[in-house]
């Protein structure tokens, strides 16, 4: 069984404007990224939005020190981006919103468990920031013994560097398979 985790693909971390902007890479992901997670749905394999959440005066986050505010609770930053959002708003029923704290979508929430009742062993990944939440999330994903693949065309960062080197990570550290 296969599932889809679509990380972090909001207004703060993708439009323009955004206050964590990957700006054109993640914007050039948009159309294969929503049919990534248009198939899955279409095949109704299990499709995650993990989305990050953020509160203005939470002192004790370690994001704090190391990024502006961004994807805070209630605001439009934290909304999906673009068609994406479109996409969500007509098959809610169908994809299940996770709230994420930390940089991996495992990370103190249900995903794992979710996973494991569907009886899930193959989790494809797509979404920002390459090189940040997708590896954490890889990472873990990896650790719990998940087969991972990796869409290229549907991950972007704002370091290219960074993210060229999580590509070559996923694959020779972690067994990922890449895909187009």
């Amino acid at each position: 069984m296969r599932g889809l985790v679509v990380i972090d693909y909001t207004n703060d971390f993708v439009a323009t404007d955004g206050a964590l902007t990957t700006g054109e890479p993640g914007q050039l992901i948009e159309d294969q990224l929503v049919s990534v997670a248009a198939d899955f749905v279409k095949q109704q394999d299990f499709v995650v939005m993990a989305v990050d959440r953020h509160d203005l005066h939470d002192d004790f986050h370690p994001e704090n020190k190391l990024f502006p505010p961004h994807n805070l609770a209630n605001t439009p930053g934290r909304e999906l981006y673009g068609s994406l959002n479109d996409y969500y708003q007509a098959h809610q029923a169908e994809i299940y919103w996770l709230d994420k704290r930390h940089y991996s979508a495992f990370c103190g929430t249900d995903l794992d468990v979710r996973l494991r009742e569907r009886r899930i062993t193959e989790l494809h990944l797509v979404g920002v920031c390459t090189d940040i939440c997708v590896l954490h999330t890889a990472v873990d994903a990896y650790n719990l013994g998940y087969e991972i693949v990796i869409h290229e065309k549907a991950v972007a960062s704002f370091d290219a560097q960074g993210h060229e080197w999580a590509l070559r990570h996923f694959k020779n550290s972690l067994g990922a398979q890449i895909v187009d």
